[in-house]
Order: C-alpha cells, then structure tokens, then sequence
C-alpha cells in the first residue's frame, strides 16, 4: 500500500492562510485523528483542529476530496490553518507522528496524480510551467497545456496512428478474411500526409513557444565605455551592473529578466568587444560573442551611432543599433538616438523591445513549450516521413507508423500497444 503524503501546499511562512494537503489511503483514519470525522466531500467545514492527546492546535477550514475524483486521483484532505510558524510547525510534527504518514517529496502530488491517471505528462508539465509563470504569455500558454490541449492533439495523432497501423496490419496480417475491404490501403498515403503536415505545423510554432517559456534573449554588445551597463541598469532601474569610466569594467555576462508588455525578456550585459585585453577580459568577449550568436536581438551600442562590425551581422541574428550618451552628443547619425539621462529615449527603446519580442512570439500560445515535447515530436514526425518513401514494404511502414506511436506515447506518457489489435477487430470484424 501507497504511503499517505503531506506537505505545506501554499508558500512560505509566515502568510494570512497555510494550506496543508494530504493523499493517499489514510486521509480518512487523518480526519477522523484530527477533527472528529470526515466533512461533507468537496465541500468546506470550519472545526477544530486537534494534534496529540486531543490538544487544539488551530480552528480553521477542512475539505475532503475522496478518490479517485480528486487530482491526485486518491482520498486528499486539505487543511485550511492560520499561517504562523508555530501552527504550521505543530501541524506537520503531528501528521508525521501518524503511522502510515510522511512528508511528501517534491512534485510528489503532480506525480501521483500522473501514475493514476488525472493528468498526462504535458499537463504536468504545464502546471509547472503555470506555477513558474512571470509573465502573461507564460501564463496563458501554461494554462493551455495544463487545461490538456496538447493532450488531445497528441490523443487525436495517436488514435489516427493506431487506425493507419489496423489498416496496414489487416492487409497483411488479413487479407484472406471475407470482412477487410480490398482497398484498405488506399488512403494511407493521404492520411500519412496529414499527419505529418499537422506535426511539422507545431514544431515549426513551437521554436516560438519555447521562446515564450524560456524568454526573449536580448544581448547588448558593443565597445568599452559605450553604455552598455549605464542602458542595463536604466531599463531595469536598478543597479544591476558595475559602471565606471575604467574600459572593461564588465568582463562576465550579467542577466536581467524584464517583463515587457507581458512577455518575459532577458537582457544580457556584457564585456566590451575591443582588441587586445587581459585574459579575463579575452573570455568575457568570447562568452557574449557566444550568448549573441543565440540571441533573438542584439543591441548593437555605439556613440557615433556607427554600424556594428562585419562579426555581429554575420551571425544572422537581427540587430538594433542606437546612438548611446545623446545628452553629450544631441546630433549625431541615422541610428536612434538615447540616453540613460533622457527617460523618454529609455520608454522609445523598451517599448520597441516590447514589440519586437511580441512581433516575434505573439499569437495564439503554441503547445510545445519544452524541448522534451519538440523531441518526442520531432521523432514522430522523422518516422512518417520514413513511411512515406518509395517502394517501402508494407511491414515497415507498420513498423515507422509504430515509431511514430511510441514517440506520441512518450510525449503523454501513455504506450499501449494492445489498442491496435482491438482496433483491427472492432473495424473490421475479424474472426466473428
């Protein structure tokens, strides 16, 4: 039998409410310990709360959610305390007294609400998403995948594959029975296509998607003394880098994430490029030429308001050039001109960086949000291609329409290899 788990469900301490959950087979015999009895299910009761010996260790609100409707899919109770430490602390000391009870790992819950079936592998992965969200992208695409909307594309994908596999495998496996159609393969190339077109239609979106999750990389390069850090620390207001008059006083790459019209942007400082340099500062270069060449924008800082050199443009990522320290130099050459002194120039460039990034990620919210998903994809979508190639045995397009099943089974975290001989039989009536 399952251990029952428990932990604090609702942040740090001290807080207005705690909340406390417990799972698994002895939450009624935990009721029954702590309050008396069982509440009315899914339905809030105000009672005491008793630990050893019957002491009153707080008054506050229980639910009880008996399995498998609940969303570990087992008995879960909720202990709704007053959030001191002291009462939390009494709480959990006597819960862990309890035979049968123990803290709860991490992610133990999301777990078990897995293994018994509440939520698929992207689900899960999009409640952690939606409890890391910092942004309003971040939150409506989480709140996507964990609402199970990847969950039944990939459901949709994989029930077609099982049906182009039952076709497949009836002509070969059945072509003698009286009840398989004789043109049982005509359409699997058609229906292939399909598959395969939607697939590579998500991957394409997902880029984007992963993106919006991880953040949009801005790099801002440029020579010494240019005002890299002096732009860094304005558009966060805050010091986040060092500024002097010294060339190289930033030798590592320093992050900031900004929250630009509700998309996460993470804005890299970095060394200044020049010729020549100490070996520190020689690996301070190497690592924000490296952070650029995967960037989706680079700032390119100059106070001439010059083109950035041949190696920036080379790298294929779109860059933005400004004219820094305005306030000393009011005119200068084509590219915008701003100035750490001047809010207004400030506003100008992250509110266009608040376009560009919605230019770029903007839409509706893609399903692939991590690379696990955009692999499992990519590997259902290399085995349809494979069955779609010339002259190939009938075997081994059953065997590519397997990978691309077991890859979609992967992506859930659900296989069931039976469901295609049950397919086979209720379609076509084998063996009445």
């Amino acid at each position: 039998m399952a251990d029952t788990i428990f932990a604090v469900s609702s942040g740090a301490l001290p807080s207005g409410v705690a909340v406390l959950r417990v799972s698994g087979p002895a939450v009624r015999f935990t009721l029954e310990t702590t309050i008396g009895g069982q509440p009315v299910p899914r339905r809030a009761a105000l009672t005491t709360i008793r630990g050893a010996a019957g002491e009153v260790i707080d008054r506050g609100l229980v639910l009880f959610f008996p399995g498998p409707s609940s969303f570990t899919g087992e008995d879960v109770a909720e202990f709704h305390l007053h959030g001191g430490r002291a009462v939390v602390a009494a709480f959990l000391a006597f819960l862990g007294s309890l035979p049968g009870l123990r803290l709860a790992e991490a992610g133990e819950f999301t777990r078990r609400a897995f293994e018994n079936g509440r939520l698929d592998l992207t689900e899960a992965e999009g409640l952690a998403d939606l409890i890391a969200a910092e942004t309003d992208a971040q939150r409506r695409q989480a709140l996507r995948l964990a609402g199970g909307a990847f969950r039944a594309r990939a459901e949709d994908w994989r029930r077609r594959l099982v049906d182009l596999r039952a076709h497949i495998e009836a002509d070969l496996d059945f072509s003698d029975e009286q009840d398989v159609p004789e043109d049982i393969s005509a359409d699997l190339g058609k229906g292939i296509a399909g598959l395969l077109a939607e697939m590579e239609r998500e991957l394409l979106a997902g880029r984007r998607g992963e993106r919006v999750r991880d953040g949009f990389d801005v790099v801002v390069l440029g020579a010494p003394n240019a005002g890299k850090s002096s732009l860094v620390n304005a558009m966060a207001e805050r010091d986040v880098a060092i500024v002097t008059d010294i060339p190289g006083t930033t030798r590592d790459l320093l992050e900031v994430r900004l929250d630009l019209g509700g998309y996460a942007v993470t804005l890299v400082d970095t060394a200044g490029i020049r010729e020549g340099g100490d070996v520190i500062e020689a690996e301070g270069m190497r690592r924000g030429r490296a952070r650029a060449a995967a960037a989706d924008l680079i700032l390119w800082l100059d106070e001439g308001g010059g083109d950035p050199p041949g190696e920036m443009t080379a790298l294929g990522v779109p860059v933005l050039t400004l004219r820094t320290k305005a306030d000393l130099e009011p005119v200068g050459g084509a590219a915008p001109a701003i100035s750490v002194y001047d809010r207004a120039s400030i506003n100008w460039l992250l509110d266009r960086l608040s376009r560009e990034a919605a230019d770029r990620l903007g839409g509706e919210a893609p399903l692939v949000s991590r690379m696990r998903q955009r692999q499992c994809l990519e590997r259902a979508a290399e085995a349809l291609r494979e069955a779609q190639s010339p002259g190939l045995p009938g075997e081994v397009v059953a065997d590519r329409l397997r990978q691309a099943g077991d890859a979609m089974g992967r992506l859930t975290g659900r296989i069931d290899v039976e469901e295609v001989l049950g397919s086979i039989f209720s379609t076509f009536c084998i063996g009445k």
